[in-house]
């Protein structure tokens, strides 16, 4: 029999019975039998806006898939490459096909000369790389004109195919920008986490060889961060492009939602938060502080809007770390959250809140250990989740989703007339 939950109006008595479809009920039909009444959810804490085969995730139970596949295996034996293109197709590759999408990649990593030379050297000296990114993505609609032929199965795919390719160009010219040093053309030779340290760090030797160990662990931090369902930005690439948008200018408003602190900024948090605390012995007060709640810190790092146990991405990043680290030398930072992780997991006051490490909590660790500055964080972000965020403007061009257009609850002045400048 099929699960269904009955609604009755008070007012009127008239009741309804509305089946439970995938776990959701329709405010369609709920609409039937209540016009006009809307639901109140700030945030959309209990609100699903579409329907989604790309990512699966329990917050409660610390799951994660793609296209059904848990994260764990992913991070272990894949590739982003191989990733992106699962996310994008649904399908993992066989190697015809993988050889195709990594070689088509490879070679759309340049951009337009006039994109760097009179677009991204036009910035001022300390513009920040995210919002040189932010900006730099939204000006490529500019450059693809047939990017407007959404519908176009070709031309869509090609501008998946400059949109992944390109973003490492731009965020590494970004930095390079920052940090007063030339730009770096793309090694058609590299892979995709080598190609993009070398157009990082490469100096004056003919070509840079990243280290094996560095670039895996990129490359699992990129499929780490790849999707992660309808999160902010993934919501903002959907209502812009639900208004039939082009995907450079959806991605830059994804993008712009990821550049803020609450968002695309958490891992930023984080280190902040380790250094202020400066050494271990200080973790004991910090901790209390936290508690007392009456100087406003808080545990960064900690807790999620989704999962309510131990992020399973946490765990894999954690392990990711001692490989790093073994290359680095380890963070000074390391025993502070270390320390930080040992006592809050064991007092009951975060426990009982489900307060436990997110992605976010060794994932800055890491980029810092590789020479990262915190200026970047964001921006390490937007490079994986740009195969996220295509993949739901492709599903949802598809799906030939509505516009975006929620409804709101009106608190405003009731009807009043116009009073005149002088007699106000």
């Amino acid at each position: 029999m099929a699960e269904s939950i009955t609604i009755t109006d008070n007012r009127n008595g008239e009741s309804m019975e509305i089946p439970l479809v995938n776990g959701g009920v329709s405010a369609e039909e709920w609409a039937k039998l209540l016009p006009g009444v809307w639901f109140f959810d700030p945030g959309f804490m209990s609100t699903a806006a579409c329907e989604s085969a790309i990512t699966y995730l329990d917050g409660d139970a610390g799951i994660l898939r793609y296209r059904g596949y848990p994260i764990e295996q992913l991070a272990e034996s894949s590739t982003y490459l191989e990733v992106a293109y699962l996310l994008l197709n649904g399908e993992l590759p066989d190697e015809d096909q993988f050889a195709a999408w990594r070689h088509d990649v490879t070679y759309h990593t340049f951009i337009h000369e006039n994109v760097r030379k009179r677009f991204l050297e036009g910035f001022h000296y300390d513009a920040h790389p995210m919002g040189m990114l932010v900006s730099a993505v939204a000006a490529l609609s500019t450059f693809y004109l047939d990017a407007k032929d959404i519908f176009d199965p070709e031309s869509r795919n090609k501008q998946i195919i400059r949109l992944i390719a390109k973003m490492p160009t731009l965020a590494a010219a970004a930095h390079r920008f920052s940090v007063g040093m030339p730009f770096v053309y793309p090694d058609n030779s590299l892979d995709f986490a080598p190609n993009f340290l070398s157009m990082l760090w490469k100096v004056a030797e003919p070509r840079f060889e990243a280290d094996p160990v560095l670039a895996r662990a990129l490359d699992v931090l990129f499929i780490l961060h790849a999707d992660h369902e309808q999160n902010c930005s993934t919501t903002a690439m959907r209502v812009v492009g639900s208004s039939h948008s082009d995907p450079y200018s959806a991605t830059a408003a994804a993008a712009a939602a990821l550049y803020g602190p609450r968002h695309g900024g958490a891992n930023e948090a984080v280190i902040r938060m380790l250094t202020d605390i400066g050494s271990i012995e200080n973790v004991p007060d910090f901790i209390a502080t936290v508690k007392a709640g009456t100087s406003g810190q808080r545990l960064q790092g900690f807790g999620h809007r989704v999962y309510k146990s131990y992020d399973p991405r946490a765990k894999i990043i954690k392990r990711t770390a001692d490989q790093v680290f073994e290359v680095t030398g380890k963070n000074p930072l390391l025993d502070i959250a270390l320390k930080l992780e040992e006592i809050a997991l064991s007092d009951e006051y975060f426990t009982s809140r489900r307060l436990y490490p997110n992605v976010d909590f060794y994932s800055g660790l890491i980029y810092q250990a590789m020479g990262f500055p915190l200026e970047m964080f964001p921006v390490l972000f937007a490079i994986p989740r740009t195969a996220g965020w295509l993949a739901h403007w492709q599903e949802m061009l598809d799906q030939d989703s509505k516009i975006a257009r929620p409804r709101q609850l009106y608190i405003g002045s009731e009807t009043r007339d116009y009073v005149p400048m002088e007699s106000r």
